[in-house]
């Protein structure tokens, strides 16, 4: 469910016409639903009203302050990878305590911030991030609290550049080394052991990987505590998929079904990290058609934005439906046609012989279900200005993140004095 749709004969944000909000700020830009957001994680965290959990949501899926300070004010946690989404979801409102730390590449620099904070809980990847983690630790006079992520080995059905829970995966440390690793943790002075994570891929649209990996958790806790470790919190992930498209993902009601009954008895807190199922469906990228170019044995139709704004067609050959803002009055031809943006690769491209009614230069076009991993993972490729962003709640929108200028575009870069002269 979102709260974007048509009415009056054009496509609407909550109260707001879409095409309002473009004629006062320009294309291309991200909009978002704050009704959307509120109503996917009240969905989502409703699941585990009965038991002790914490949702924690993954804000490597979309950082903008507004979209954390709304889940915020709902009472979500954050599972963070980097020192500075450490920093964002503090600004936004999230307690430091409310914070786990994952990621398989975290510095000397970022941990001492992060005990400094006093954050819940790092989730460690590795036995050299461990005994660093301890060193650090011990020179602040501290305890770390962790957890270790393991690697369960199960195949998540999901694209490969997303699936993270395999044997030939980056991340995680393999389950049947694990023991092992918990034991040096549990011999560390720096290290105070309380947990186990896993994670095994994003955009699931079928439960039984995660009940494969569940159940692998569920065994793998009890063989812990018959090694007299102590584990108190049990770190599911995330991953719970969207409808982009045809996909037909599981409602997180029978995916808290699978969590609650894997981990029944146990007497843990669970902690999940939701991300896109949050915020996939609670933001729409809007663009401008410039041009109809025919080709030989193709149309295309070219928008102003680009791969650099909206990398994940590139990236992932994901799918986004496409939408006019306005739909054509009469009667349009439907053409099969390629959707793309300016930027000088092949490879910009949103969608390739998609069938649409033909829309003219001019025309507002919508990329739906662009809310995760769109605007987070944009870059000024092309030396093309990050684009604006903004929010609706009910007839209102405010600009939450502005339109980078040339100014500030150009402003980053330095010339070395022997030119600079």
């Amino acid at each position: 469910m979102d709260h974007f749709a048509y009415k009056n004969g054009e496509y609407y944000a909550e109260d707001v016409a879409i095409s309002d909000i473009a004629k006062k700020i320009g294309t291309a830009f991200y909009c978002y639903s704050s009704a959307t957001l509120e109503h996917h994680y009240k969905v989502f965290a409703s699941q585990f009203a009965d038991i002790d959990a914490k949702v924690c949501f993954a804000v490597k899926s979309n950082d903008n302050l507004a979209v954390l300070a709304t889940f915020a004010k709902l009472g979500a946690w954050a599972d963070v990878v980097s020192g500075g989404e450490i920093r964002k979801v503090r600004k936004a409102g999230i307690k430091s305590a409310n914070i786990v730390f994952s990621g398989v590449g975290k510095t000397r620099e970022e941990m001492e911030y992060a005990l400094d904070e006093g954050i819940f809980q790092f989730n460690v990847e590795s036995e050299a991030e461990l005994l660093l983690l301890n060193d650090v630790a011990i020179s602040k006079g501290k305890k770390a609290p962790i957890a270790i992520r393991v690697n369960p080995d199960v195949d998540p059905k999901t694209h490969a550049k997303i699936s993270t829970g395999q044997k030939e995966s980056k991340f995680g440390v393999a389950m049947s080394h694990a023991i092992p690793v918990y034991k040096l943790a549990d011999s560390l002075a720096g290290i105070d052991v309380q947990g186990v994570s896993v994670h095994i891929g994003s955009q699931l649209t079928t439960l039984e990987p995660f009940a494969q990996a569940f159940l692998h958790l569920r065994n793998f806790v009890n063989e812990l505590r018959a090694e007299n470790i102590k584990i108190t919190t049990l770190d599911l992930g995330g991953g719970l998929g969207i409808p982009y498209g045809k996909e037909q993902p599981p409602l997180p009601e029978f995916y808290a079904e699978i969590a609650k009954r894997e981990t029944k008895d146990l007497g843990v807190t669970l902690l999940f990290e939701p991300g896109r199922v949050l915020v996939g469906n609670a933001g729409i990228l809007v663009s401008k058609v410039l041009y109809i170019k025919r080709g030989e044995n193709r149309i295309f139709v070219i928008a102003d934005a680009a791969m650099n704004d909206l990398i994940r067609p590139t990236l992932y050959d994901a799918y986004h439906e496409i939408i006019p803002v306005i739909p054509p009055a009469g009667d349009v031809p439907t053409e099969m046609v390629d959707v793309v943006g300016p930027v000088c690769e092949t490879g910009d491209i949103f969608a390739e012989q998609r069938l649409m009614k033909l829309p003219q230069a001019g025309d507002l076009i919508a990329f739906r279900s662009a809310g995760a991993y769109g605007a987070v993972m944009a870059g000024t490729y092309n030396a093309r200005p990050l684009i604006a962003e903004v929010m609706v709640k009910g007839d209102k929108f405010s600009v939450i993140r502005p339109r980078q200028t040339y100014d500030e575009l150009l402003g980053r870069d330095r010339l070395p004095e022997w030119i600079a002269k």
